[in-house]
C-alpha cells in the first residue's frame, strides 16, 4: 500500500502540478546526508584506484567499519560490545533476514506489537515463520505485556520491537523493557529455549521529546540489535546496516557465527563496500533532527485545527492518525480527492487508521492545510 499510494503521487503530480499535490506516502527522508558522509566520499575517491578498492572482504564486513560500529553501539547500548559481535549487513532489512534465517524452524512463531512495519511478515515467511501481531494500548501505542505474555506460546522464537516506531513514533520506556526482558526469560525456561528479543533501531537519532532511547542490552540479556543509516544519514538506497549481539547471549559467538553464515549464503555475500567505507567515517554524525522535529509540529498543529485525532509522535517521522470513519479507506479515499496521499493504517496491521510521513518539504506541510480542512468538513 505505501508503494501503491506513492506511485499514485506520481500520477497526480504529472497531471495537476507537484506543488498542488501533498504527499504523505513514503518515508523516504528528504534532508541531504550531513557533512561526514560528503568527506567521507572524497576520501574514498582518493583510493578508488588502488588494486581491490572495493574488492571482497570478510563476510561480516571490514575489520575497521565492525570496529566503529561497535564503539557507537557500545555507548549507545550503555554495554561494551566488542567488534566480533558486530556483523554488517545490506540494511537493517539484510539484518533482520539474517537473523531469522539463523534462528527459526519452520513453524516457529515470532510476537510483533501492532501496529507494525509489514515486511516483517514478509522477513519471517522467508524462512518458515508466522509473524503473530500483538495490540498495543490503544490510547497511546505503548506495550501491552499482558497481552504479550498472553500471546506467547511453545512456538514462540522472537519478539521483534521497533522504537521510535514505525507508524506510531512511539518509544517505548526503559521499565516496559524490562517487564518484557522478564517475561520472555520465563518463556524462554519454561519453553527449554531462547526466546529472543530483537530490536528493529533505524529511527533511533530521530528523538524529538529529550527522552533517553533505553538500552536494549542492558534490559535484556537474549537480545539482538538492527539499525541502519538509511534514516540517520539519509543513505537509503545505499543499503548499509548491522546486527549487534548482546555480548551476555549464552553461546553469543555460535550465533554470531551464524549470522556471518546466513548473511553470505543469502545472496548478499557482504554489504556494500562503498557504504561500509561510508559509516565507518560517518556513523556518528546524523541528519539535521531539528528540521523533522518543526515539521512534526507543524503538520501536528494543522491536522489538530483539521479535526484529526492523532498520538503525537515522539520519535521516527511518521504521524499514524485516527480515521473520522471506521473503514479508512473511505477516509483515505477522500484526501485523494483533495490530492493528499496517505497509507492506510491496515497496512500496518490497525485498521481505522492512516499513516502520514513528514520527510517532505516545508512547503507540502504548509499548502496542505486548507485540504485537510475541507476532507474533515465532508465527515461533519
Amino acid at each position: 500500500m505505501i508503494r501503491r499510494m506513492f506511485e499514485a503521487g506520481i500520477e497526480l503530480k504529472k497531471k495537476y502540478g507537484a506543488e498542488n499535490v501533498y504527499d504523505f506516502s513514503l518515508g523516504n527522508p528528504d534532508l541531504p546526508p550531513p557533512p561526514a558522509v560528503k568527506e567521507a566520499l572524497r576520501a574514498i575517491a582518493e583510493t578508488a584506484d588502488r588494486p581491490f578498492a572495493f574488492g571482497y572482504m570478510p563476510n561480516a564486513g571490514y575489520p575497521s567499519t565492525r570496529q566503529a560500529l561497535a564503539q557507537l553501539i557500545s555507548r549507545e547500548q550503555d554495554t561494551p560490545v566488542p567488534a566480533d559481535n558486530v556483523v554488517v549487513t545490506v540494511g537493517a532489512a539484510g539484518g533482520l533476514n539474517a537473523f531469522f534465517r539463523a534462528v527459526l524452524t519452520p513453524g516457529d512463531e515470532v510476537l510483533v506489537p501492532s501496529p507494525y512495519f509489514v515486511e516483517y511478515g514478509f522477513y519471517c515467511g522467508n524462512f518458515g515463520g508466522k509473524l503473530v501481531p500483538v495490540p498495543t494500548r490503544p490510547e497511546d501505542f505503548s506495550l501491552d505485556l499482558e497481552a504479550i505474555r498472553a500471546a506467547i506460546t511453545p512456538k514462540t522464537r522472537a519478539i521483534i520491537i521497533n522504537t521510535p516506531n514505525n507508524p506510531t513514533g512511539q518509544i517505548y520506556p526503559a521499565e516496559d523493557l524490562r517487564a518484557l526482558a522478564a517475561i520472555l526469560e520465563e518463556a524462554s525456561a519454561r519453553n527449554g529455549r531462547t526466546v529472543f528479543l530483537v530490536s528493529d533501531e533505524p529511527y533511533r537519532a530521530l528523538n524529538y521529546e529529550n527522552e533517553p532511547i533505553p538500552s536494549i542490552f542492558r534490559a535484556c540479556r537474549d537480545a539482538v540489535v538492527i539499525g541502519s543509516f538509511s534514516k540517520t544519514l539519509s543513505l537509503p538506497g545505499e543499503r548499509i546496516g548491522y546486527i549487534a549481539v548482546n555480548p551476555a547471549i549464552e553461546g553469543a559467538a555460535d550465533l554470531v557465527a551464524g549470522l556471518i553464515f546466513t548473511n553470505r549464503t543469502l545472496g548478499s555475500v557482504n554489504a556494500p563496500a562503498i557504504g561500509q567505507k561510508i559509516i565507518e567515517a560517518a556513523c556518528a554524525s546524523h541528519v539535521d533532527v531539528d528540521v523533522y522535529h518543526r515539521r512534526r509540529d507543524r503538520l501536528c498543529a494543522i491536522l489538530e485545527a483539521a479535526g484529526i485525532s492523532f498520538f503525537r509522535p515522539k520519535g521516527a517521522f511518521y504521524i499514524f492518525a485516527k480515521s473520522p470513519v471506521e473503514d479508512e479507506s473511505v477516509f483515505v479515499q477522500a484526501l485523494l480527492e483533495e490530492h493528499i496521499l496517505v497509507v492506510p493504517g491496515g497496512g500496518f496491521g490497525m485498521g481505522g487508521h492512516v499513516r502520514l510521513a513528514f520527510c517532505v518539504e516545508d512547503s507540502v506541510i504548509e499548502s496542505s492545510a486548507p485540504a485537510f480542512r475541507r476532507t474533515m468538513a465532508r465527515f461533519r
